[in-house]
Formats: C-alpha cells, structure tokens, sequence
C-alpha cells in the first residue's frame, strides 16, 4: 500500500478557519488529519503542496519514518506551518493505520487507561461583554452538569491593563464564581496577553477565586518570562499549545515554566509526537491538557491519545458550535457525568463530508483578541450544542 495524493480542504468556521487534510492510498483506504491553524492558512496550503512531493509513494504505516524523514529533510525548521502541516498528515496516517488493522488509534499508543477523559468546557460565553452576562451563561452551563468552565475575561488588554479592565475582568471572574459555586472548575484563558509584572498582578487578583490555571499569561516567544511568571504567580501556570515539536516543548519544560502543560497535536507534530511530548512531561510530574479549541478531526484525535496518557489532566473541547458542524462530518461526541467518552472505532471514528465542507470556502478572518470582541466566536442566533447528551438544550 502506498500514499497516492494528499489534500487540504481550508473551510470557514467563522471564528477562524479549519484544515482538513486528507491522505489516500493506491489500495482505497485514505485518512483524515487536522492542521488548524487559525492565521497563515494560505501558507498552510502551500507546505501542505511541498510536502506532498516528499510524502507520495511511501508507506503509509511507517509513520516514524515518514515523521523522521521528512523533518530531516526540512532545511528550515520548526515553526507552526511546517510542524501544523506535517501534524495534519500524520494523524491522517494513524486514522489509515486504524482502519487498516481495524482498530481505534489508542491502540498503537499502548491502549487505553481510561475509556473516558474529565472535560472543561470552551465556547459557553458566546457574545458576554459584562460580569452579569458571563455569570448568567455560567450558570446555564453547569446546569448542564458541566464542572469546569475556562473563558479570556481581559478585553482588550496587551503587555499591560488598566486598572478599568482589571477591575472588570475580576468583577467577571468573581460574578461567575459566585454563580456556580465553589464546586466548579475555572480556568482563566490569558492568550498570551501580558507581560511578566502584570501576569503576576494579575494572578494575585485571581487567587481568591481559587483558579484552576492561568493559562499562557505572556507572550510565547520568551520563555523565561513565563518562567518568571510561574516562580511569583499566585495560581498554577499553563502553557505549550505555542510549542512546535519536541525541542521546542524541550525548552518550555527546561525552564520549568509551567504547572499544567498544554501541546496541541496538531502543531506539535501529530499524535506519536504528542505522546513523546507528554512523556517528557510525565518525567516531570506534569499534568498534560491537551489544548484543543478546534474542530471535529481535531477532538477524534486528542481524544483517542488523550485515553492512553498517564498524566493527562484534563480535556478541551468547544461546547458549543454553529450548526454547520453537524453537516460536515459524522462526529459523534458523547457526554456523560462530566466527562467525554473516548470512541471504539476504526481509526479516528471520524469521516468528512466533502460537499458540505466546499460549500463553506474559505473566509479571511483578523485575530479578535486584542480588539474587545474575543467572545463572538459564533454567528449570532446560529449556535448550539452539539453533544450527544445535551440534545433538546437550547443554547441562549
């Protein structure tokens, strides 16, 4: 069996773009991967057309020579095209690898330890601006039975704050607190906003709420300010969805930067690379969440890995999605007591939909982190739960 073409299908989730790349083979089985990368899609596209000159022809179960090869052979290393690009189309190998021995994923990652993963909700605060809008869709959440919910409440903070927006974003943290109670995990979502002093400030502000992380207070380009950040904070640091392979991840972990570690598989370099990357965290004693704020291929594939990692934490998932994502592939997502249940089978579980996900082409979308409107992350009356578990909820 051997690889005969490899595609990438950019399609518009309307916050951003996702990636869908998909290998085939000369005997008909073919694979899904995922390489969102939210900005530099077009150059996305582009690695994706140099590697494929590299990638036709080969084994499509040598996945760790295809891996070492390949980056051998890239003058020009690291960085998040090449690594989301070669992410892409090695997790669509292991979904070949999959269907092909007819097995889930988890299997060539020793197994699983736990068929299903803790889970904190993304994407609950669809369009709040104020404390009491974010307190009153907190509260529709764990409602739900949800018990741990993670959102950005720092507006249009960058470097610094002002004392306005920091009174703000502590008036949001402490309103949903107050509305779901002590039992409920909060994670506080920073982006890579501040710089060292002020992430510490504001770890002071957020430790009477008892976070469970502060999640990439500085900017990724310096890990020594994380670092110093980790050493004064008030609450746990997370970091490493920035990370693009495994000397880069090296550096984060060496400089002991971080108390939960976040790599995303679909830039780090795929699913084998993930687990080594969790390896290195394990040595360490840190827990690993993976970061996973995406799409379904995406959410098949850290679920599957996610099940065979010692020291996995905790999952990411969005909890709500607009309605075209139910059209564009089979996912099935079961939610069950606080938790996601991890699929049985072949492969990822997963299929596309090629028609629909070409009706919805690409779309240029402009980062809206630092312009105030970081929660309209849906279109506006056309958003819902996608669970199996939430069906008949309405989303308000």
């Amino acid at each position: 069996m051997k690889i005969s073409d490899v595609k990438i299908y950019t399609l518009d989730a309307y916050r951003t773009n996702w990636a869908f790349i998909r290998v085939e083979t000369d005997e008909g089985l073919y694979g899904w991967g995922e390489a969102s990368l939210g900005t530099n899609e077009m150059a996305l596209e582009g690695m994706i057309s140099d590697l494929k000159r590299m990638v036709l022809g080969r084994d499509p179960l040598q996945i760790e020579k295809f891996l070492f090869e390949v980056y051998r052979d890239m003058y020009w290393k690291g960085g998040p095209v090449l690594m989301s690009a070669i992410s892409g189309i090695e997790i669509a190998l292991w979904d070949i690898a999959g269907k092909y021995y007819n097995t889930p994923v988890s299997t060539f990652f020793g197994g699983k330890l736990r068929d299903r993963v803790p889970m904190y909700a993304n994407a609950w605060f669809i369009r709040a601006r104020e404390p009491e809008e974010f307190a009153a869709k907190a509260k529709q959440t764990v409602d739900l039975g949800i018990r741990a919910l993670k959102w950005d409440p720092f507006g249009k903070a960058h470097m610094s704050i002002s004392k306005p927006q920091l009174e703000k974003s502590v008036a949001i943290v402490d309103a949903v607190r107050s509305a779901v109670g002590a039992e409920v995990e909060l994670l506080i979502e920073c982006h890579g906003r501040f710089n060292p002093a002020t992430a510490v400030a504001i770890s002071r502000e957020l430790a009477p709420f008892k976070v469970k992380f502060m999640e990439e207070p500085c900017p990724p380009d310096n890990y020594d300010s994380t670092a110093w950040v980790r050493d004064h904070a008030s609450v746990p640091i997370a970091a490493g969805e920035r990370c693009y392979g495994k000397y880069h991840c090296q550096e984060l972990l060496n400089k002991n930067a971080v108390d939960f570690f976040q790599p995303d598989v679909f830039h780090v370099g795929g699913l084998l690379e993930g687990k080594k990357v969790a390896a290195m965290a394990e040595a360490r004693h840190i827990p690993v969440s993976f970061h996973n704020p995406s799409g379904p291929i995406s959410n098949a594939a850290i679920l599957q890995l996610a099940s065979t990692v010692p020291n996995f934490e905790i999952h990411e998932i969005m909890l709500t999605d607009g309605r075209f994502r139910k059209s564009i592939t089979n996912e099935e997502v079961v939610y069950e007591d606080g938790c996601i249940l991890v699929p049985d089978k072949p492969g990822l579980g997963i299929d596309v939909n090629v028609e629909e996900v070409l009706s919805r082409p690409y779309t240029p979308r402009i980062l809206r982190h630092y312009t105030g409107t970081v929660t309209d992350i849906r279109p506006k009356g056309d958003c819902e739960y996608y669970f199996k578990g939430l069906e008949g909820r309405k989303f308000e």
